[in-house]
């Protein structure tokens, strides 16, 4: 059985290239997708608490702004592939398909694990920012509840960047 495909017919770089785009694309777009939803979940839940109580409002940015974060780290590990693969470069001569596998392997930590803290980070968001219509004073622990889960982006993060450095 012959397959005349476009798959069958590309070469181990080309395979190293599809693979390292694609785990670019995994790693900015899922990251990204967490954070624009919960930056949006927590910007609905400021805008009500802000438009009662407008002192309110820096407090509520920072909850609001916290859970964008995931889709920055997922941006900077796109870019730590697209530099290290060469791509970014235009040389992509040694980039062959164990190469290419090994980055879309460093960009499923910070993919998958940016898209859940982000969306979990949003509802402890989203509640530190009703407990700021509530009282005016818990801001402080408002950040840490929200923080807590930062924890678990930070750690995508760092899983990421060790597997675009030793691919």
């Amino acid at each position: 059985m012959e397959s005349n495909g476009i798959f069958a017919s590309l070469t181990p770089n080309e395979w190293g290239i599809f693979f390292t785009m694609l785990g670019v694309a995994i790693s900015a777009v899922l990251a990204g997708i967490g954070s624009a939803i919960a930056v949006g979940r927590a910007g609905q839940a400021a805008a009500g608490v802000v438009a009662e109580q407008p002192d309110r409002f820096g407090n509520c940015m920072v909850l609001q702004l916290l859970p964008g974060s995931q889709g920055i780290y997922g941006f900077a590990v796109a870019i730590l592939i697209l530099i290290f693969s060469g791509v970014l470069g235009g040389d992509t001569a040694a980039l062959t398909l164990n190469k290419g596998l090994s980055y879309f392997a460093a960009s499923l930590p910070i993919g998958f694990g940016g898209l859940i803290s982000a969306l979990h980070q949003a509802k402890v968001a989203v509640s530190g920012i009703h407990m700021l219509a509530k009282r005016a004073d818990g801001f402080g622990n408002a950040m840490m509840f929200t923080l807590m889960v930062e924890t678990y982006a930070l750690l995508s993060l760092i899983i990421s960047v060790f597997l675009v450095l030793f691919a």
